[in-house]
């Protein structure tokens, strides 16, 4: 069975994802990771409500309108992010702490752990992709691999925080890079061949990247990220920068134009802003694509 079909009995990341969008939608439930009666009954409700066979159970016919950002204010409790055992509050919704039900968890031993250390000030955050069909696997793929990053944003936009701030994370290929630095990994399997598995899901077929500049040439077409994963990432910045007083700043070649290349400073963990990993090493290309100097500047506008 698809994990993506969710009926009552199941439990896990995705029915916590199920319930949490439930809630943003007006339909109150717990959020516990476990599809009993009352998400059968909400989910029938909702079905209901959006000329949907009511049949309690989670397909992608279900998933499309539940995944979709509500155009409103939803005046959801305040979401928050963690450094150093710290609340630091983002202006998002979607957002999953690691100890929360179906939350996401870097496995000890996987970074550094510097729970006893003196506050981390990180002056750098780098941008990746995942090669993976959801933050799910994403994090059970870093976990295997003995590696981490602090978050991970899934396709719908949802952003889960996976490891304290405060600890370094094994993400930017380097070492010095690390110790400086916050990560977060964008869901996206980038292989055009994976369309079909995003539809399963319940969500539209991924938009298509054909400009993504990085060492000097130009990639073949591949999948690109949802405007939720953008809206969030922004949001992520945003709050970051606030956090750790992060520069809205990105690499500059010699030129003063945007570093689509290596960037000596990121590689030595000395640049102070928001890169992306290719930045660290040439056998790095994410995320080709990603106009951070325009990002940046729109979250420049709205401080």
């Amino acid at each position: 069975m698809s994990k993506y079909i969710l009926r009552k009995g199941d439990k896990g990341v995705w029915v916590a994802k199920c319930q949490r969008h439930l809630n943003e939608k007006g339909y109150s439930t717990s959020v516990d990771a476990d599809f009993g009666p009352s998400t059968e009954q909400k989910i029938k409700d909702f079905q209901k409500d959006n000329k949907l066979q009511p049949d309690g159970i989670v397909g992608k016919n279900t998933w499309k309108p539940l995944l979709e950002l509500p155009n409103y204010c939803t005046d959801i409790e305040q979401k928050y992010i963690i450094h150093n055992g710290n609340k630091w509050p983002i202006n998002w919704d979607r957002v999953v702490l690691w100890n929360e039900p179906g939350g996401l968890k870097s496995d000890r031993g996987c970074y550094w752990d510097f729970s006893s250390k003196p506050e981390r000030k990180p002056k750098m955050f780098v941008n990746h992709w995942d090669v993976c069909l959801s933050s799910e696997d994403c994090a059970n793929v870093l976990n295997r691999r003995k590696v981490s990053v602090h978050f991970c944003i899934d396709n719908d936009g949802t952003i889960y925080q996976i490891l304290d701030t405060q600890h370094g994370a094994w993400h930017a290929s380097l070492n010095k890079a690390n110790k400086e630095s916050i990560g977060v990994e964008i869901s996206n399997a980038y292989y055009l061949k994976y369309q079909k598995e995003y539809v399963k899901q319940g969500l539209s077929e991924r938009p298509i990247q054909e400009n993504g500049l990085v060492h000097g040439r130009v990639l073949k077409r591949f999948t690109w990220f949802y405007d939720a994963q953008i809206k969030a990432l922004k949001a992520l910045w945003g709050a970051i920068h606030e956090q750790h007083n992060i520069p809205l700043d990105f690499p500059k070649d010699h030129n003063g134009e945007f570093c689509t290349t290596v960037h000596e400073d990121c590689k030595l963990g000395v640049f102070e802003g928001f890169c992306n990993h290719y930045n660290m090493t040439n056998r790095k290309i994410d995320c080709a694509g990603l106009d951070l100097p325009s990002m940046l500047l729109d979250l420049k506008k709205f401080k």
